[in-house]
């Protein structure tokens, strides 16, 4: 066609002009251009609480804010993630809205979208027309500016809650972040630094207290166990209120085989053959669909994923190694020298752990050592997640770590705070090393040797309960590992046993000793040095329950065999020469002229006045001497080598304790009743402290006390006093 065509469209027409011919199709698809949330107005939560347990001056503090004529407060609730932040804040917009009678607005802050989007909403709800909307939509209006100048021009006073701002930075660009004299924003986030908070009022939010925990699971599963069943089963999972949300919507909603509170708490445990963080997540409700936010495996990804985006990956490395510790109080001087190569070098490890500390992903504690925490779920879920190519580097370093912390040879009577904190730390790495196949038999080594030590180190220190305990499950997971003829494992079977004796139960350890000292001969050989060690070991007991002729032929091997492999003037020979003049009967003491002098002399010269095997030669010389009755040369050596002990070990030391014995014993035999009793009693309270009422030890003291005062008669030669 040659002419001009007019034509004209109406509503959704076109008009369409072509030359040939032409088929056209259009589709018309009719949306709204812009989206938003359905509902500002109501909490968009996952799963409300049933109730809110403990909180108590939290929600105090909260529901101030909302009182008549209070505003223009930024209340910032921080805390990890799966602590309950947005279950305290549900509760504070319940009661703002239905006690309060404020507007309630629920914004999720996740995200920049989610932000504008809600924010934007609570506009439309505040009367902003759909012009000044679509121009803050379009980007021709401030839209935060739209938002608050409606919010200050509220015809009613009103709560805003701006949900997971575990980003800062969503709010800080674009100013969305302000204050109101008509009313209280109240932010929940897990970003913890106070930089990124100006002007607002920060409030922690913790795990719950034991007695709240245990109401939580009760309250969710109720008829499934007792209130301490649920203690036991809270502690397990670390008073986290999302993973007892999970444990108690598991527990309430089985239906084929349902279990009891103590069933699942049983199952929660590491050696069950079940994942634990599998479990908890089991109970995630069934619409809650791969919300990482409901789960424990996965919701502290969420921070991890901000510290990467934000240039900080070695935060990640640092939780991982974090990870093959304990959640107990780890003293922060451990990462002093803190490195896993590339992924995390020495120089980055400090900002590193700012970035955990920052994003609540741990926390630091006060107290005389300077210790950080961070929640053991959260850790077992980082374990579990770590891949295996990364076991071996992370299980070194952190083996490294703690050995450095250790003293190389420890002394009696030292005490080291530090030390009594590393112990659930060893456990749980040598947890890791047996549950990672990839972690080396040379590392595995490694982490059983710093258990050793640790025992070695809190014996020495008097803390004998706790070397008991550590000992009796490094003992456990280190054969699995590495077999229970391992010499490591030997040892540390060993320390169980010399424990034992310490604690006054010197038949279990001479049960114990004489089992070691058998597989130590099969194992070994009947010379080797791990083998006379358990000549010594058993030799103690056996002395205690008044075996004294084989305790002393296991001494006599022991110094032979040490004498042939050592020296005669070894220390190590030397402390078994001093062990053997401690056992002696006064008949064979009284074959030596004088007995003990000859050995504090060789102890004098080749170790010195002050070491601890000189020390415990010149106690036990001066016993020789009473039990052979030279009273008067045994008292001036008693009274020295009292004090020489409590110098070094301090007066509530056992062996110190011991010493003072000794002196009493000596007093009366000079007939010092009065001294005599005086420090006999004051044995009998250093032992109720020390070692409790119930110690044998603890007994013959009190019995010592009754002889003075009854006859002021010394005890008879053949009683024994352990050292």
């Amino acid at each position: 066609m040659n002419g001009r065509n007019d034509a004209r469209a109406g509503g959704q027409g076109r008009v369409y002009q072509a030359s040939g011919d032409q088929h056209i199709t259009e589709h018309h698809h009719h949306s709204p251009s812009w989206a938003g949330p359905d509902s500002v107005r109501r909490p968009a939560v996952g799963r409300a609480p049933v109730v809110l347990r403990d909180r108590t001056e939290l929600m105090a503090r909260l529901q101030t804010s909302v009182t008549q004529g209070a505003g223009n407060e930024v209340l910032v609730l921080h805390g990890l993630g799966g602590c309950g932040k947005t279950a305290v804040a549900y509760t504070l917009f319940q009661h703002a809205t239905s006690e309060a009678e404020r507007l309630g607005f629920w914004v999720n802050a996740s995200d920049q979208a989610s932000l504008r989007a809600g924010m934007l909403a609570v506009a439309a709800d505040r009367g902003a027309g759909e012009g000044e909307l679509t121009a803050a939509r379009s980007g021709l209006r401030a839209a935060a500016d739209l938002v608050w100048e409606r919010l200050d021009h509220s015809d009613r006073p009103w709560l805003l809650v701006l949900d997971n701002a575990d980003d800062p930075a969503v709010l800080r660009d674009g100013g969305w972040l302000r204050t109101s004299p008509r009313g209280t924003v109240l932010v929940t986030t897990r970003q913890a630094s106070a930089r990124w908070w100006p002007a607002a009022e920060l409030l922690h939010l913790g795990v719950l207290p034991r007695t709240a925990a245990a109401e939580v699971l009760c309250d969710l599963a109720p008829g499934t166990g007792t209130v301490e069943e649920a203690a036991a089963v809270a502690e397990r999972l670390g008073r986290l209120p999302l993973a007892l949300a999970l444990a108690g919507g598991f527990l309430a909603h089985q239906v084929i085989q349902p279990w009891t509170m103590s069933e699942y708490g049983r199952r929660l445990e590491e050696d069950q053959g079940l994942d634990p963080i599998e479990l908890i997540d089991q109970g995630a409700a069934v619409d809650a669909g791969n919300d990482s936010r409901h789960l424990v495996s996965s919701t502290w990804q969420l921070s991890l994923n901000q510290l990467v985006s934000r240039g900080l990956p070695e935060a990640v490395s640092l939780l991982r190694l974090l990870a093959c510790w304990s959640n107990d109080p780890l003293p922060l001087s451990l990462l002093t020298d803190a490195s896993l190569g590339p992924s995390l070098p020495a120089a980055r490890v400090e900002l590193a752990l700012r970035g955990l500390l920052d994003h609540s992903l741990s926390e630091l504690l006060p107290g005389s050592v300077r210790c950080l925490r961070t929640h053991g779920v959260l850790l077992n879920s980082v374990a579990r997640g770590t891949p295996q190519e990364q076991h071996e580097p992370l299980a070194a370093a952190a083996a490294r770590l703690l050995a450095a912390a250790l003293p190389d040879v420890p002394t009696r009577g030292t005490k080291d705070a530090r030390l009594a904190l590393l112990g659930p730390h060893v456990l749980v790495l040598l947890r890791r090393v047996r549950d990672w196949p990839a972690v080396s038999l040379q590392t595995a080594e490694g982490a059983v040797e710093c258990a050793l030590r640790l025992a070695i180190a809190l014996h020495r220190a008097g803390d004998y309960t706790s070397a008991l305990a550590l000992a009796t499950q490094a003992t456990d997971l280190g054969k699995q590992r590495l077999g229970e003829d391992h010499a490591l494992v030997l040892s540390l079977r060993r320390r169980v046993g010399q424990s034992f004796y310490r604690l006054g139960h010197f038949e279990e350890a001479e049960t114990i000793l004489r089992k070691v000292l058998a597989d130590c001969e099969r194992a070994a050989g009947s010379d080797e040095p791990i083998t006379l060690e358990s000549c010594v070991a058993l030799a103690r007991p056996l002395w205690q329950c008044g075996h004294t002729p084989e305790a002393i032929a296991l001494m006599r091997r022991a110094i032979a065999g040490r004498v042939d492999s050592l020296g005669q003037f070894h220390p190590l020979t030397l402390l078994a020469r001093v062990h053997l003049l401690e056992m002696q009967p006064a008949s064979e003491l009284e074959a030596e002229a004088p007995p003990g002098p000859e050995l504090v002399a060789d102890c004098q010269r080749e170790l010195g006045p002050d070491h601890q095997v000189t020390l415990a030669a010149e106690l036990c010389c001066a016993r020789a001497l009473f039990y052979t009755g030279a009273t008067v040369a045994a008292l001036p050596r008693a009274r020295k080598a009292l004090a020489a002990h409590e110098l070094h070990y301090g007066a509530d030391y056992p062996i110190t304790l011991a010493a003072r014995n000794l002196l009493s014993n000596v007093l009366a035999a000079a007939g010092e009743h009065a001294e005599a009793v005086e420090q006999m009693q004051m044995v009998v309270e250093g032992r109720e402290r020390v070692l409790g009422p119930n110690h044998p030890w603890t007994l013959a003291a009190k019995e010592g006390v009754a002889k003075h005062q009854r006859s002021g008669a010394a005890p008879p030669p053949n009683s024994v006093d352990g050292q």
